[in-house]
């Protein structure tokens, strides 16, 4: 068997005619932080959404805990184990931030709960009446962390979850991911930020044009200058 939490095998995705996805295959084990790294349309986010069957693939196998996710609608992909924090958020505008928490609720004897989320993520405590919409943009990313994590998902997918933060908002992300892996979840990270992976991640994978250009541990990537400039366009300079 495996030891592997996910496996994506030689999947293809298509938007209409579009050929996005190319063969795909990654794996990411139990309790480590996976980057999915690559050029802005490369298709990372693509990759999360076939995962989690809001855009499944036309062939190819997705294997969670053993048990395969390919053709499931995503609701039951959710309640299989995995989440998902997405990059624009989908947050309901109008609700508080204590009843975007509730409604992602996934009642369990132990588990992620308001006490937890309010632990993990105090900034929302004295924002919990506040509308979503009222916000800002590394408020209602953390309130995106903290709803996945209410669902109680074994396997968060996170897309591009510092886009358009402040740098002191990058690192305290990287500071909450760093825990939720302490405690057990796994995560599969998609960026274009390269130094937020080197920060986090245990291994990499590269895609460019719907297919994986390379994988590897960050020290293999830290010392391969030519993948950095072919596929990110970091020189050794930077």
């Amino acid at each position: 068997m495996n030891s592997a939490l996910l496996q994506v095998r030689n999947i293809d995705t298509y938007y209409g005619d579009s050929h996005i996805l190319q063969g795909v295959s990654l794996e990411v084990n139990l309790g480590e932080i996976v980057v999915l790294v690559g050029r802005h349309g490369a298709g990372k986010t693509t990759t999360l959404l076939s995962i989690m069957g809001i855009q499944p693939p036309s062939q190819g196998s997705i294997l969670f805990q053993n048990q395969e996710l390919a053709g499931l609608p995503c609701w039951t992909i959710a309640h299989r184990g995995m989440g998902l924090v997405p990059e624009n958020r989908r947050l309901f505008p109008e609700l508080t931030v204590q009843e975007n928490l509730e409604v992602a609720s996934k009642a369990t004897q132990k588990g992620y709960n308001l006490e937890t989320a309010y632990a993990d993520f105090p900034e929302l405590i004295d924002l919990r009446h506040r509308q979503a919409r009222h916000l800002s943009g590394g408020q209602q990313q953390m309130l995106t962390i903290a709803r996945t994590l209410m669902g109680n998902p074994r396997m968060l997918l996170m897309d591009e979850p510092t886009e358009g933060l402040a740098p002191i908002l990058v690192q305290r992300t990287a500071e909450i991911l760093q825990r939720l892996v302490s405690r057990g979840y796994t995560l599969l990270i998609t960026g274009q930020n390269i130094a937020f992976a080197i920060e986090l991640a245990h291994r990499v994978y590269i895609i460019d044009v719907g297919k994986i250009k390379w994988s590897g541990t960050i020290e293999q990537l830290r010392s391969n200058s030519e993948i950095l400039l072919r596929y990110l366009a970091i020189s050794q300079q930077d």
